[in-house]
C-alpha cells in the first residue's frame, strides 16, 4: 500500500444541505443544495487548496448529481464549478431542464 492510495468518500448530510467530500475521513470539501419540489438548487462547492486538483471536486460533483438523477430530480447548476463540471461531462446535461440551460450556458446542439 502506498500513501498516494487515499479514501475518497461522499456523503449526503440533508440536515446541513449538503453533500461532503472526506479523504481518508477528513472533511475536505462540499456542495451545498435546496431541494424544493422536484428541483435541486446547486449554488456553491467548494474544496481544500490541499487537495485541490486531485479530482476530489469532480468525484464530489459527479456523486451530486448522481443523487439527483437517482431522486428523479432537475438540477439548477448556479455554482460555477458544476457548470464546468457539465461542460466536460455533456451526458449528464439531460439533468438540467432544456428550457433552463441557456441560463447556464449550456446549449447544446441537438443531433
Amino acid at each position: 500500500m502506498t500513501s498516494s492510495t487515499r479514501e475518497v468518500r461522499v456523503e449526503d448530510v440533508p440536515s446541513r444541505n449538503r453533500f461532503e467530500v472526506s479523504v481518508d475521513d477528513e472533511v475536505v470539501g462540499l456542495a451545498s443544495y435546496h431541494v424544493e419540489g422536484d428541483v435541486m438548487t446547486l449554488p456553491h462547492t467548494e474544496v481544500s487548496p490541499s487537495v485541490a486538483g486531485r479530482g476530489v471536486g469532480t468525484t464530489l460533483v459527479a456523486a451530486v448529481l448522481a443523487s439527483a438523477r437517482e431522486r428523479h430530480l432537475t438540477v439548477l447548476p448556479y455554482c460555477s464549478f458544476v457548470r464546468h463540471y457539465l461542460h466536460e461531462h455533456p451526458a449528464d446535461v439531460d439533468l438540467v431542464a432544456e428550457a433552463d440551460r441557456p441560463h447556464f450556458g449550456l446549449e447544446l446542439t441537438s443531433s
